[in-house]
């Protein structure tokens, strides 16, 4: 049975997504990328299935698997197009430091408004890098990793929804700025969506939200002393 179970999970992620996919290409919209329609898909299945989010887990970790080889093989079209990477590398990296700090001013803004507790500032703070490096500052720092976690998906579902079509208006159309956005922004997430743009583009956002990961990780220390 948990085999049967197993083989069940990964098709129907697998289906929710290809499916997402084809309907993105015809009617593009926040509402139906991939990441979007298959999670919303996913968990309606499983909620007329009745399935566990414990069963199905057997199957995402599977799956999940692969995103290891899958992110280091990004390293082969960032090493074809290294040149125009060592060309960009430091407007790319301004703008990601950029980027990440107006993050934290809008969690410190956030914060302030709402008189938020520390956990909830703390999950702010990381919403913008992956789940698991996220759920270690904030278990270091005494932290909640599940808001955490909770933060970080959101902000990546909200990310592969919202920048496209805003890029877009914003007649921002070089894959390699495109990548950093994705990437710096909504991580893992956002790197699948700029995947499907282009496999450069793709490559470019993994490298981002690798070093978003590596800032945050960096910095955190003295971040967490103004939260």
């Amino acid at each position: 049975m948990t085999t049967l179970i197993t083989i069940y999970s990964i098709l129907i992620t697998l289906l929710a997504y290809s499916i997402g996919r084809k309907i993105y290409a015809k009617h593009p919209s926040p509402f139906t990328t991939p990441v979007f329609f298959s999670t919303v898909t996913i968990i309606l299945v499983l909620l007329i299935s009745g399935l566990d989010f414990d069963d199905y887990s057997t199957g995402k970790d599977i799956i999940t698997y692969f995103l290891g080889p899958a992110t280091v093989a990004l390293a082969v079209p960032l090493y074809k197009n290294r040149a125009i990477i060592v060309k960009y590398g430091i407007p790319a990296i301004s703008g990601m430091i950029l980027g990440l700090t107006v993050t934290l001013i809008l969690a410190l803004v956030i914060a302030n408004a709402f008189s938020l507790p520390q956990f909830i500032i703390q999950g702010l703070a990381v919403k913008s890098i992956t789940v698991p490096i996220a759920v270690e500052i904030t278990e270091l720092y005494g932290g909640s990793p599940n808001v955490s976690a909770a933060f970080v998906i959101l902000t990546g579902v909200l990310g592969t929804m919202i920048a496209p079509r805003m890029m877009d208006k914003l007649n921002i159309t070089m894959p390699f700025a495109r990548g950093i956005a994705y990437g710096t922004i909504a991580h893992g997430l956002g790197t699948a969506q700029a995947a499907q743009e282009s496999e450069f583009t793709g490559a470019v956002a993994g490298a981002a939200m690798a070093i978003a990961g590596i800032l945050i990780s960096c910095f955190f220390p003295l971040i967490d002393k103004f939260l």
